[in-house]
């Protein structure tokens, strides 16, 4: 598998399509009144501020586990409990992709201060980026890193456009010889915790998983963050097989829904890789009764988005694909989940493996119990029995 690699120049599935919308009958009838499960505001709902982690939990997997059976019952239980909770030829398909430090805090050649969040390399030393004050750097403009020890900056890098999927800036940066933007990131770059997080003293390793191998996220796939190495361990004694894909993690992941009709949301493009080891463990799994329980919503994805022929094929590539109720699964049989944002993409997904009700109704019971949410918080994991068939 690659370690860095937003561009492969071949893929035995080039030519798949990188979304395809959720086959909803009911938005192809005529009517003055979308369907809820199409609206915005349905996917609203209230969190108390004190229910935002702001740190993790210690161990890991000591997170509580909201546990969603068949209609209508749910368990409360401990992440740890999860080898006890899935069976022996269940398949857990995780994402290793590795949280960089993506966060750079750099200066106008005026002096001004830029703030510069690194979401993917689309060439060689090009790197689309989310900067603030953004009006401030229209293209021409040049940003300055670090200094030396004669006053001179480390790192530079050279606005050339203007993005307007995301409203961010392509900028070209220009390395010290020997070195390419990833090696600088190391001194120069800061761990990109999430907005809400505000008063976290967790250490950058508790925002990566145990499992982190490919680097290329500006967020973490924060599903994985409750395993531990051990906990790993017993599952395989226990006969649930592992295997992994990798979504570097981007705009496409946190960037909020605004389309008051969600089927207008139009999802940016990630990067995904999923190989022909992984394809093939899926696929046996399958062959003798077992069940692919997806670990995040860049799992699903990523497995998702490779099966947009209605196969599961090996991809390299990238997807916009943008999951919300009536989605047709090709893949996933269960989900391991951490609770999402209103109105993100993320809650839609999972509303299309449950339902919007049920899920918000799930996410009041969450709230009622003091769980914790977001990317520090609990997790959710819906068994395959839960899964609704659209």
């Amino acid at each position: 598998m690659t370690t860095f690699h937003p561009h492969p120049t071949e893929s035995p599935t080039d030519s798949l399509p990188s979304a395809i919308a959720p086959d909803f009958e009911l938005l192809s009838e005529p009517s003055s009144t979308p369907h809820p499960d199409c609206t915005l505001e349905a996917y609203d709902y209230h969190l108390p501020d004190e229910q935002i982690a702001q740190n993790p939990v210690v161990p890991r997997d000591t997170s509580r586990l909201l546990v969603v059976d068949a209609a209508p019952t749910y368990q409360h239980r401990i992440f740890r409990e999860l080898p006890n909770l899935l069976q022996p030829g269940d398949l857990l398909v995780l994402n290793n992709t590795r949280v960089i430090p993506a966060r750079l805090y750099g200066r106008k050649t005026n002096g001004t201060p830029i703030e510069v969040l690194l979401l993917e390399e689309q060439i060689p030393g090009w790197w689309l980026a989310l900067v603030k004050p953004g009006k401030r750097l229209q293209p021409g403009a040049k940003i300055e890193f670090g200094s030396d020890a004669d006053g001179q900056p480390e790192l530079t890098a050279i606005v050339m456009s203007v993005d307007e999927s995301t409203g961010g800036r392509l900028l070209q940066f220009s390395p010290p010889a020997g070195q390419t933007v990833l090696s600088m990131l190391a001194h120069l770059g800061k761990t990109p915790l999430p907005p809400y997080i505000t008063e976290s003293q967790a250490d950058p390793e508790q925002y990566q998983t145990v499992y982190a191998k490919h680097p290329g996220s500006a967020a973490a796939p924060t599903a994985g963050l409750h395993f531990t190495p051990e906990l790993l361990d017993r599952l395989a004694e226990k006969g649930i097989e592992q295997t992994f894909v990798t979504l570097h993690v981007g705009v496409g992941t946190f960037r909020p829904v605004e389309a008051a009709d969600i089927t207008e949301h139009q999802m940016h493009a990630e990067w995904i890789e999923v190989s022909p080891e992984t394809v093939a463990k899926i696929q046996e799994t399958k062959a003798r009764g077992g069940r692919v329980i997806a670990v995040g919503t860049t799992s699903v994805r990523s497995l998702e988005g490779a099966a947009q022929l209605g196969e599961l094929r090996p991809y390299c590539g990238k997807t916009n694909l943008f999951i919300y109720p009536g989605y047709r699964w090709n893949v996933i049989d269960g989900l391991i989940t951490n609770f999402h944002l209103p109105k993100s993409s993320l809650l839609m997904l999972v509303s299309a493996l449950i339902g919007r009700e049920r899920l918000l109704e799930l996410y009041q019971t969450a709230i009622e119990e003091q769980y914790r949410f977001y990317s520090f918080g609990d997790a959710m994991l819906v068994l395959p029995e839960a899964k609704q068939n659209s």
